[in-house]
């Protein structure tokens, strides 16, 4: 799944990413499939990309790395202009196509009705949400009972400065949608940090709760009583206040890597959670990092090269 990590601060933006590399077998199942993949991409000397969530696409009759589609993507001329925006919606719109997702949740949907019929089991609604399908079935004892079936989606994290020297951060989910989460001229969206692929823990210490309480009956209750407005507003109170105004390019940098070094740690010693055991360790590998600056553009801070033994290479220079 990976950890995508986007701090944004006056002084600039941090891109930063972790090496692991997973995929599914023919049984479905996740594994671990490298920990030097590359997940953080230039796109022009302005706007950089960081990738997480599914990692492989097929192209033809071969199957390819999400990196490939992305660089190339930038090899068209057009983009070395592009804004941030435009880049996210490019990207979006180029891995929405290649992704052929309508398709295979069409597949998944049919391939859940014909087990369950297969068992005898009467099926009493289905709903689709952008990329899961939620089955409600009556079982052989007539308890009814759900299942949840989704499509490991791709997101995405672009960020960069405009030609008018303005910053911007869009995240990308196919199947999904484009978000804006950070923007110089909204003053509640200045800076900030965000996160896509296995941002769990990263919620956890930044925000003060794990999203999956949600799925706790009690807190079931809580919203009912409550309203989803409220409840979120109280749970903001739970937030660190860091001061992403006043933080520095450097600390910007540190906090990104230690939330995917603490991540990788976590997910050393642990499995899941109690009530969703089982979870993939899919943070690993080397930290890749990049900065952007309205003045220098995109700037490489740490990149893992190609070496052998005490050899190493870039090439890209």
């Amino acid at each position: 799944m990976s950890l995508v990590i986007n701090s944004t601060t006056p002084e600039g933006i941090v891109l930063a990413a972790d090496s692991r590399q997973s995929y599914r077998n023919m049984k479905g199942m996740a594994r671990v499939g490298s920990d030097n993949a590359s997940k953080i991409f230039q796109i022009n000397r302005r706007v950089g990309v960081g990738a997480a969530g599914l990692a492989f696409l097929p192209d033809g009759a071969v199957v390819k790395n999400v990196g490939h589609f992305i660089k190339e993507y930038k090899r068209n001329p057009e983009v070395e202009n592009l804004e941030v925006e435009e880049t996210a919606q490019g990207l979006y719109n180029l891995f929405n196509q290649k992704y052929n997702w309508k398709a295979q949740l069409s597949e998944l949907e049919s391939n859940i009705t014909q087990d369950l019929n297969s068992k005898g089991l009467r099926i009493l609604n289905i709903q689709k949400m952008d990329n899961q399908i939620k089955f409600t079935y009556q079982n052989q004892q007539g308890v009814v009972e759900d299942i949840n079936a989704a499509l490991d989606p791709i997101e995405l994290l672009v960020a960069g400065y405009n030609a008018d020297g303005s910053h911007q951060v869009f995240s990308c989910r196919i199947p999904g949608n484009i978000q804006k989460l950070r923007d110089s001229y909204q003053l509640d969206k200045q800076y900030g940090s965000s996160w896509i692929g296995q941002g769990d823990l990263v919620t956890r210490i930044v925000l003060g709760f794990d999203g999956r309480i949600a799925n706790l009956d009690f807190m079931k209750g809580v919203f009912q009583i409550q309203g989803d407005s409220e409840v979120q507003r109280q749970l903001q109170g739970l937030e660190y206040a860091i001061q992403w105004g006043n933080m520095s390019l450097q600390d910007a940098v540190d906090f990104s890597t230690l939330m995917i070094q603490t991540t990788s740690a976590m997910q050393r010693f642990s499995d899941g959670i109690n009530s969703d055991p089982g979870d993939i360790p899919g943070v690993g590998g080397p930290i890749d990092v990049a900065v952007l600056t309205p003045d220098q553009g995109f700037v490489w801070v740490k990149r893992k090269l190609l070496r052998y033994e005490d050899r190493e290479v870039n090439l890209d220079e």
